[in-house]
Formats: C-alpha cells, structure tokens, sequence
C-alpha cells in the first residue's frame, strides 16, 4: 500500500498547481494520471494574464516551452462588422499561447522537481475513508490502493471521484462546447490574436491564436442552450472557415494540420459541492466546473482553483478536513463564484444582439480604455473585481504583466 499525506489525482493544470504548492508547504504528494505525458488536450492554448501571473508564481520557465508564443496586440471584430485592434501594454506578457501538449508537461515536469511523486498512466477509480484513523484510501485501476489524508480531485470533467462519492450528475456535458483545429502556413495578419463575435456564435466566439512559425490555433466556442443543435458544429466550422474576413486573417495559403476536434466545457462553479467526504477530498479545475461562463476560459481557473484547494489543506493540518472544507467553500464564493456570476450577466448581455455590439463604442472610445478593456478581457483582474472590494490591491489597473524582462520598470 502506498501512502502520502495528499493525492491529487490529475496531472493537468489544476492538479500540477496543487501538487507543487503542497510539496512548497511541506507535506509529501503522490500525482497519477491516467494518460502518459506529453499528452494533447483539446483547448485554444490561450493563456491570459490570470493564467501567466499564476504560471510564473509557480516557476514555470517560459524558455522550456518551444511554441511559446507572447501576443501584443489583439483584434476584435463584432457582429455589424466593425473592427478594432488592441495593442496590450508593453514591457511584460499579457496574453500568450502554447499548446496543451507542452505546457501541460511542462507543469507535471515542474511538480516533480519540487519533490513530488507523479506516476503517469494509473487512474483512479474509487475513494473511500478510512476509520477511525480519519484518513481515505484511493483505489487505483490496477487494485492498488494510495492512503493518506487528503485528496484533490482534478480527474476532470467527468470526474470519476465525484462518481464514485455520489457527487455525479449522469448525462452532464458541460456549459460550454468548442471546436478547434491547427492551421500551417498562416499570413502576417495571424500574426495577431483575433476573436470575431458572430451573430450566429452570441454569446460565443470565433478565434486565430497564433503560434510559432506560421501557425494558429483557430477554432470557436458556444454555449449550449435549448434549441441549439450541437451535432452540426462540423457545418458550423466549415462555415465560419468560408467567411472573407476570416479568410483575410489566415491568409491566401492556410491549410490546416489535422483534424478539427471538438470538446464540452464546465462552467457552473457555483452549482455542484466542491468538497466531499467531510473536507478529505477537494475538486479542482474541471472536477470544479471551474471554467468562466462568459468566454470558455479554464486554466487560469485550473490553477487558482488547484492552488487554493492545496493552501486551504496545508493550512488546517491533517487532523481538521472540515476547517479545509469551510475554507475552499468560502474562498470560492467570495472569489470565484462572484466572478462567475459578473460572466453570467456579461454573457446574458452578448446573448442579444443589441448588447454584443453596445460594447464595442464604449470600450474602443480612447486609448485607456481600449487598454482596460483589455485588461479585462485577458483576466488581468477579477471579472467581479468591483463586488469584491476586499480583492483590490494599490496600483491594480497598472501592473505590468506576467514574465517581465529583469530590470523591467513594466
């Protein structure tokens, strides 16, 4: 039988964040995934300020990420046509893109090197507690069994711990589904980010995250909704490949590298128990339906989620999982859950199509406010900031972002 005084099962971004700030704060940290890494994981590989700033807290070393590729300026097109382009300020990284398949490897490489234990291609498939030594055990799919005192769950989406708790919703597929595909040989306009507000996506969107070398990620994002039919997003794609200003973006000579592949998306962190088994265990990133109702964004959520779940288990010690519990269940309603509620009324307005367009002369008026738009949109702060008065900090609207030049004023 193995032990260690947390399991994270999950290798992604939630479950490396929880692995590497546990082993920071001291306790011993056992990670397995079913899947073996390098691995790909459908996503449009958009980092936004969140995400970065969360990155470089935990060390993560861009130069290691060989399709690492910073953004500067962003374009916006809206339903009536209208275009503007954002630049984001200079001197640090805003916005970027990598590939899941990196990035994710890289984290999981990062988790190690801090002194955890992460075995690849084992999942889990059950959890039980164990009394009365208040600790739990973890069935692995191969009938071994992990004991210690506290888990965190980020198995994902269709998580089989919250399955095996009874915390499962059968049939579930997600808020949100999207499509993507990675395009070669792109012109210089790809250069740029791009996010086109369709009328026929509200409240989603159409997107070209550039890559290295003459690649994008291009792909979109809707909502799921009654009436919307989601076995026609292969004709929905092939459709918005056609359109001239989508075309003009890409360029004359595009052509994809593979297939385009579609994924479901959990939104609903306010919806679903985030703890079970009296605070032993604690969900993360998908396990947490943690992504943001408004654009589909999930890794900067990922990551806090993970890292709030290992801080909040740390702190109140192996002998109080209800303290731990309180503690995530209040983070998350004073943090996360209220930004998820601005998402929702944000996306209720770019439902219509008299508010996906009201925006657009509001946020592009001057220079400032185009730069804090953007800000905004790339998660420099908290969606629901301005309700969440205890969250400001001096100077919030001017810091410089994420892996800042040495030296760098910002």
């Amino acid at each position: 039988m193995l032990r260690a005084d947390v399991v994270v099962v999950g290798a992604g971004p939630a479950g490396s964040a929880a692995a590497i700030t546990a082993t920071r704060a001291g306790v011993s940290v056992l990670v397995v995934d079913r899947a073996g890494f390098p691995r790909d994981k459908c996503c449009g590989d958009g980092l936004t300020t969140g995400a970065l700033r969360r990155l470089e807290r935990l060390g993560l070393d861009p130069a290691v990420l060989p399709s690492w590729q910073p953004v500067g300026r962003v374009g916006i097109r809206i339903a009536d046509g209208r275009v503007a382009e954002l630049d984001l300020p200079g001197g640090a990284v805003f916005a970027a893109t990598v590939p899941r398949l990196e990035l994710d490897a890289a984290l999981v490489a990062l988790a190690r090197r801090g002194g955890a234990i992460v075995q690849e291609g084992r999942a889990a498939t059950g959890v039980r507690p164990v009394q009365p030594d208040g600790e739990v055990e973890v069935t692995l799919d191969d009938g071994d069994v992990v004991r210690a005192r506290y888990v965190v769950g980020a198995d994902g989406m269709w998580s089989p711990l919250r399955k095996a708790l009874g915390l499962g919703e059968p049939g579930y597929l997600g808020e949100w589904h999207a499509m993507r595909q990675y395009v070669r040989d792109t012109g210089p306009k790809a250069g740029d980010l791009w996010v086109w507000f369709d009328d026929d996506l509200r409240p989603g969107y159409a997107w070209s995250f550039p890559l290295p070398g003459g690649r994008a990620n291009v792909g979109f994002g809707v909502r799921r909704a009654p009436g919307r039919a989601t076995g026609s997003m292969k004709q929905q794609w092939a459709d918005l490949l056609r359109r001239p200003y989508i075309l003009d973006v890409l360029g004359p000579r595009a052509r994809p590298e593979g297939p385009a592949k579609a994924w479901p998306i959990p939104t609903a962190i306010g919806a679903v128990a985030q703890t079970g088994l009296g605070g032993r265990v604690l969900f993360a990133g998908d396990a947490a339906r943690a992504g943001d109702c408004m654009t589909g964004e999930g890794i900067a959520q990922a990551l806090e989620t993970g890292e709030l779940a290992a801080r909040t288990l740390t702190s109140a010690g192996p002998d109080r999982p209800g303290r731990a519990a309180a503690a995530y269940r209040f983070a998350l309603r004073r943090g996360m859950a209220l930004d998820d509620r601005v998402s929702a009324l944000c996306s209720r307005v770019l439902a219509s199509r008299r508010g996906s367009i009201g925006w657009f002369p509001i946020a592009t008026a001057s220079a400032r406010r185009r730069e804090l738009f953007a800000r905004w949109m790339f998660e420099d702060v908290p969606r629901g900031v301005v309700l969440t008065p205890w969250r400001w900090q001096p100077g919030m609207l001017h810091r410089p972002g994420a892996f800042a030049p040495t030296g760098s004023a910002g």
